[in-house]
């Protein structure tokens, strides 16, 4: 399996913060050698920089893996790409095809930087404080890694490839962890470590916003237990955001979504996005605006809302409007207000929750001037508090508690009544329309449920009704994860091995 590109070295790194605020800028291959690197405070920190450089490809947290989010029952694929179309429909012609083929190796490559931070810390000539918090980054930077390849390729029957840190990269390649549980056991005992070295948001200068904070291991280290059914340390830990994370949720809904709020007091981690570079930030913005953007902006027109979705949103559910664009809407795009129309979606419906940017003249700075790269000023949330709440939510319901107040902490948020007596079902509601078209993965949550079989059985429709998807054929022993890039199956020569089925 190959592990490493021009970013992680296997003679040596060197990388350069331009500014604080600025892109990370990878050397060229070559010098200095790993041995001669970590010695001084600045070979840390721009050691441990390296980890953030590939995030900010446009097929890491701009699509990437979101063609896997797109398969559930919330979205359609908004113009033809085979690949895409392929992993909605769970047809293995998706395998060794395109961006998804990339997204193994992506992942692997950040776990390297931050397995180097973590293997030459004790190395370096600074204080405790500083080796504390870069150690803490590279903890949590691993886990969210871990995490992403655990949870979309490893089950019960395969895990994904731990690293052994201690040692220098290994060529060779490495055999799938015997279970995902083995991943998952690993990511906590990581994260529990990050949480205790880690300053929490507050200690963070400004220049450092964006960085991994303490309450962002806690909300992660929720999410996974999550997903391990350990519903008792789901809730102790998103409990700890809750009563020592200095977080809570704004008072509108649509407010998370401006750039103005990037680092609010719902942020827990984001990717951080700036239109001044033309190869910085998440794209999803552009991605889901409307293809061409109505011949002003180069927008790519994927990623639509269904009427299925719109439909889940009750009656006076301030998050609708805010999610959803739909036929008819007025809306601000390039500094005119404009009825939303589409020539592009398949539904009659676009996304609205990362078009606030796009309301400004498009040359006021708020959105890139290349439209290739269609980033804006927004840091795309990857997981916020509203998440760490229903998280908590879920956890006490699957004891068999209460969940209703923190169940109608966001009910209210969104203009509703309160409820007694919630169930999982309100419960499961309340996430999808609360989180939908985010990172948050509706697909993963329907496939942890067991409910993607049904759900997928069922087609998908436009605005006026009309099918524009079709029903689909989700086996939950096949699909509940997704196939292991034929690329690193290749590559190990068949240590690695693929998922059973695809």
């Amino acid at each position: 399996m190959k592990f490493f590109n021009k970013i992680l070295l296997v003679s040596g790194i060197s990388v350069m913060l331009l500014s604080c605020t600025g892109e990370l800028d990878v050397q060229p291959e070559g010098t200095p050698t790993e041995a001669s690197f970590w010695k001084t405070e600045n070979d840390l920190v721009t050691g441990a920089n390296a980890m953030y450089k590939p995030l900010f490809d446009g097929e890491f947290y701009g699509r990437g893996l979101f063609w896997f989010i797109n398969a559930s029952d919330d979205m359609v694929t908004g113009r033809a790409k085979s690949e895409a179309d392929n992993a909605k429909n769970f047809s293995s012609n998706y395998i060794a095809a395109g961006d998804l083929e990339t997204q193994w190796n992506k992942r692997y490559n950040v776990i390297g930087v931050a397995n180097r931070v973590i293997r030459n810390v004790d190395n370096i000539q600074t204080s405790q404080a500083i080796k504390n918090k870069y150690l803490g980054e590279a903890l949590f930077m691993s886990s969210r890694m871990y995490f992403e390849l655990a949870y979309s390729y490893g089950n019960e029957k395969a895990g994904v490839p731990i690293i052994d840190r201690a040692k220098d990269p290994d060529p060779n390649p490495i055999p799938r962890a015997a279970n995902v549980m083995e991943n998952y056991t690993y990511i906590v005992n990581d994260l529990k470590r990050a949480a205790e070295l880690l300053p929490t948001q507050a200690e963070l200068p400004a220049k450092d916003y964006g960085r991994p904070h303490k309450a962002a291991a806690w909300a992660l280290l929720a999410k996974v237990y999550l997903f391990m059914k350990d519903w008792k340390n789901a809730e102790f830990w998103a409990n700890e955001v809750m009563t020592k994370g200095n977080r809570a949720l704004l008072s509108n809904f649509s407010d998370v979504f401006k750039a103005e709020n990037n680092y609010s007091s719902e942020y827990i981690w984001s990717i951080p996005g700036t239109p001044k570079f033309t190869a910085w930030g998440s794209i999803l913005p552009g991605v889901m605006l409307e293809n061409k953007g109505w011949g002003e902006y180069n927008g790519w027109g994927y990623f639509q809302p269904t009427k299925e979705l719109f439909d889940e949103y009750e009656a006076g559910d301030l998050r609708r409007s805010t999610t959803i664009l739909k036929i008819g809407d007025k809306f601000t795009f390039n500094g005119k207000e404009r009825t939303y129309a589409s020539s592009n979606s398949l539904t009659g419906y676009q996304f609205n929750k990362y078009m606030d940017a796009f309301k400004y003249q498009l040359n006021s700075g708020h959105v890139s001037s290349n439209g290739d790269y269609p980033c804006t000023d927004l840091a795309v949330p990857i997981m916020r508090y509203a998440e760490v709440i229903l998280i908590k939510a879920e956890a006490l319901l699957m004891q068999g508690k209460s969940a209703d107040q923190e169940i109608n902490m966001i009910r209210m948020r969104a203009g509703l009544s309160a409820k007694n007596g919630c169930t999982l079902a309100d419960l499961k509601h309340e996430r999808r329309c609360e989180l939908a078209g985010e990172w948050a993965d509706r697909h993963r949550d329907l496939v942890r449920w067991g409910d993607a079989q049904a759900a997928y059985a069922k087609p998908l429709h436009g605005i006026n009704g009309q099918v524009v998807w079709a029903a689909r054929n989700f086996n939950p022993a096949v699909h509940n994860v997704w196939a292991v890039p034929q690329v690193e199956i290749v590559n190990s020569h068949g240590i690695i091995k693929q998922n059973e089925g695809w």
